[in-house]
């Protein structure tokens, strides 16, 4: 049986993957820490995920809206680690984000899929239900793990996604996935990301839930997708398998953990942070040359899946990438990063859409690192 040993959240995950990182510990010249605010980085999400529900681009069926790879579900996962102690409750902008997804979860038979068939293409539907299913999950275990609570609606949302699960053929095991030839989120490669995503959901459950055998089933064809593949994706992707193995404690192999270690310190750039456009074979689509820079959303990444994988929190590595998001913040609260598919003003509203996701995983990096 796949065994759980600890849920999702921002604490350290330690599976077995501890012990899997060998390389010695580097001694970098990290800058001295910086201080960062919560306060501000919670208030820019709130913002944005608030702007995002009222969107008219965003609105669906029955009075919700679509969930976000770039700004929901970064959300959902780094809201909750801003919460302070001791009541830990949501804020008014969260309540209203599980709401919206919990209306959707029960009416799954009657809701419309965020891409319909007859309005893009055909496969939009089905690639639509199998993205929603696995984001939906995503956010409400996430939500349950922090309380210890596992809400019935969460469970309706497992189902969902274990129905729409890849039983045959080369993505046995995979779900159906969202492709508008869109980086990183949305591409044919962005199937192995959703997969991965799918496993941290699975992982994050009541253990009384995955014990199950019909969990147990599904698990099984998802770590032979999630090992299987592996060795041909690129490290924005292997990132997500490294972390979705970390939580289920099953997936990639040891040398597989291994290569992905190895091949994101290897990226890491001199002043501590990882650049986005250097996680895969990128391309914009207008053009235009990608940022080489560092940016807050690979090294938030970075940082927080090296955690998760068991790099020690003192190697060197991480403390400079920490100290490269602690020295980054913006005014408003946010970090910055850039499209990978066009030149965007950053401070647009869809321009933000990438400071969005940057902004949740530098918080879900320092909120693990502190």
């Amino acid at each position: 049986m796949i065994r759980l040993t600890i849920g999702f959240g921002v604490v350290g995950i330690a599976l077995g993957l501890v012990g899997v990182w060998t390389g010695p510990s580097q001694e970098l010249n990290a800058a001295p820490p910086q201080d960062w605010d919560p306060v501000a980085a919670a208030a820019y999400l709130d913002d944005r995920q608030a702007w995002w529900m009222e969107w008219p681009g965003a609105a669906r069926d029955h009075g919700t809206s679509c969930v976000s790879c770039h700004t929901t579900a970064p959300y959902a996962l780094a809201r909750t680690a801003l919460r302070t102690a001791p009541t830990r409750m949501p804020s008014d902008v969260e309540r209203r984000l599980f709401e919206n997804i919990e209306t959707r979860v029960r009416a799954w038979q009657d809701v419309e899929p965020y891409y319909s068939d007859a309005e893009h293409r055909p496969g939009k539907s089905r690639e639509s239900r199998g993205t929603e299913s696995i984001l939906n999950a995503l956010i409400l275990t996430n939500r349950d793990a922090q309380t210890g609570a596992f809400a019935a609606t969460t469970r309706q949302a497992l189902d969902h996604l274990w129905e729409l699960q890849v039983n045959v053929g080369k993505d046995a095991g995979a779900w159906p996935w969202l492709n508008f030839g869109l980086e990183p989120w949305e591409t044919d490669a962005a199937q192995y990301f959703g997969a991965s995503l799918a496993g941290i959901a699975v992982g994050t459950a009541a253990d009384s839930y995955v014990s199950t055998p019909r969990v147990q089933l599904g698990l099984a064809g998802l770590v032979a997708y999630l090992g299987g593949v592996a060795d041909s994706q690129y490290v924005f992707n292997r990132l997500h398998g490294l972390w979705a193995t970390a939580v289920l404690g099953d997936g990639l192999t040891a040398l597989q953990q291994q290569a992905v270690i190895t091949d994101t310190l290897d990226l890491q750039r001199r002043d501590g942070g990882w650049s986005l456009s250097a996680l895969g074979p990128f391309q914009r689509l207008d053009g235009t040359s990608l940022e080489p820079t560092s940016d807050g959303y690979a090294t938030g990444l970075a940082v927080f899946v090296l955690q998760q994988a068991g790099v020690s929190m003192e190697d060197g590595r991480l403390v400079k990438g920490l100290d490269w998001l602690r020295g980054h913040q913006g005014v408003d609260g946010s970090w910055p990063a850039s499209s990978l598919n066009k030149v965007r003003d950053p401070f647009s509203e869809r321009g933000r859409f990438m400071r969005d996701v940057a902004t949740a995983y530098a918080v879900l990096a320092l909120t693990a690192g502190e």
